[in-house]
């Protein structure tokens, strides 16, 4: 009896992190989508370890940014497209948050297509099927669940990217190789190295996700009710500081994953010669036999357990900042009589996500190419939060601190660099 009485304090404190990692771990979890997959994947096969270094360099970077978007949601009580409005005219916020929805539902037809495809490697069942299956179940959980139901969902699917690490180790690397293409970034050399770059970055620093960043604070603070809710205005509470770690903890679960991937299609595609990949299902299936079939099948489970995190989050971002645009009452703990259009957003994106998967469009190359683009659009919307978190007036006197303004101010310049890069060279 001693002995479990010892153990209840060590219980309670495994509790309290992971539930204080939970809202992190979603969120970066999220930030490797099967549109990420795709990339690195890409990345990995066509330019082996040598890119290595961006998966060590991106995390303190996306933390900050993540980071400041948490801050400019519970100091402000307001999403990110709201605080936008504060510093920007109109329309220039509604083109922002229209071009959101468009990328999002590109994305999420992407997103559904390489899930649908790994799932019919492993079964052989038709991967419209999947499709429609997926898109439907993610769908209705969004609209008819409340948020702390979908975030205890999100929390556990968010584990399967464990699936690349075990992956990574399956294929027997020389740690010492490794290690060195590591911790020695290299410059780009030719184009082609220079739009996997901005791939990278376009990949790992995702607008969707400050967007939710900001909406997630908000959904966690109307979940624990009036009286915490008004305990958690401002920035100086002991809250702040464990959700940041919760940020810090998820980016880096969601930079070691990204990390494994590119180190396994480097370590078996790339060094087999194998660098066009057309669908997840091509990633997979050149991976059987140079790694095995466990190998394989770890990184297609990997593929459909990220999307089911990161769709709902797609779907949901982009709802959040039209919601804030047209004032329209939002939020996954409302009713959906409550916020109609709010929920309509989600349910017309992801018709027409489902819808994509029919046109005959590669997913992975169309996954790849938005990253690109987001690549290059990122880091304007960076100095747009740069300059709300910096507003004294807007943040109530507790602006973002000069460390983390100064990480974001250089993240947007780096990104800025690599599109400038990729077009010139």
């Amino acid at each position: 009896m001693a002995q479990a009485d010892r153990l209840k304090p060590a219980v309670g404190r495994f509790k309290r992190f992971f539930a204080v990692l939970g809202p992190g771990l979603i969120s970066g979890a999220a930030d490797d989508d099967p549109s990420s997959i795709g990339t690195y994947s890409v990345v990995g096969a066509q330019f082996g370890t040598s890119v290595l270094w961006t998966a060590f360099i991106t995390w303190p970077l996306v933390t900050a940014i993540q980071t400041m978007c948490a801050r400019i949601g519970a100091v402000t009580g307001r999403g990110l497209a709201c605080a936008l409005y504060e510093k920007f005219p109109r329309p220039f916020v509604l083109a922002i948050s229209l071009g959101l929805l468009v990328a999002n539902t590109i994305t999420v037809g992407a997103d559904l297509s390489a899930m649908a495809d790994a799932s019919e490697m492993l079964s052989g069942l038709n991967s419209h099927y999947y499709v429609i299956f997926f898109g439907v179940i993610i769908t209705l959980g969004t609209v008819l669940f409340r948020y702390r139901q979908i975030a205890n969902v999100l929390k556990w699917f968010a584990l399967s990217l464990f699936t690349y690490v075990l992956t990574a180790f399956v294929v027997h690397p020389n740690w010492n190789a490794v290690l060195r293409e590591t911790l020695l970034p290299t410059r780009p050399t030719g184009h082609e190295a220079w739009v996997a770059l901005v791939a990278i970055l376009g990949a790992t620093i995702s607008p969707y996700l400050f967007f939710w960043q900001a909406s997630q604070v908000l959904e966690e603070k109307r979940d624990l009710g009036p009286a915490m809710h008004s305990d958690e205005q401002g920035a100086r509470t002991k809250r702040i500081s464990a959700r940041n770690l919760g940020i810090a903890a998820g980016t880096l679960f969601s930079n070691l994953a990204m990390y494994f991937i590119i180190l396994t299609t480097a370590l078996t595609l790339h060094r087999s010669g194998i660098t066009n990949l057309d669908t997840s299902r091509d990633a997979a299936a050149a991976l059987m036999p140079l790694a095995g079939a466990f190998a394989a099948t770890l990184f297609t489970v990997g593929i459909v357990g990220v999307g089911l995190v990161s769709i709902p989050i797609l779907i949901t971002s982009a709802a959040y900042a039209l919601a804030e645009t047209f004032r329209w009452k939002n939020g996954l703990n409302e009713k959906f009589k409550a916020a109609r259009p709010f929920y309509s957003v989600i349910i017309l994106s992801s018709v027409i996500g489902i819808a994509l998967d029919f046109a005959d469009v590669s997913p992975i190359k169309a996954l790849y190419w938005a990253a690109v683009v987001n690549g290059v659009l990122a880091p304007f919307l960076l100095i747009g939060i740069l300059i709300v978190a910096s507003d004294r007036k807007i943040m109530r006197q507790q602006p973002s601190s000069l460390l983390s303004r100064l990480t974001v101010a250089a993240t947007a310049l780096a990104m800025l660099g690599a599109a400038i890069g990729m077009f010139v060279y």
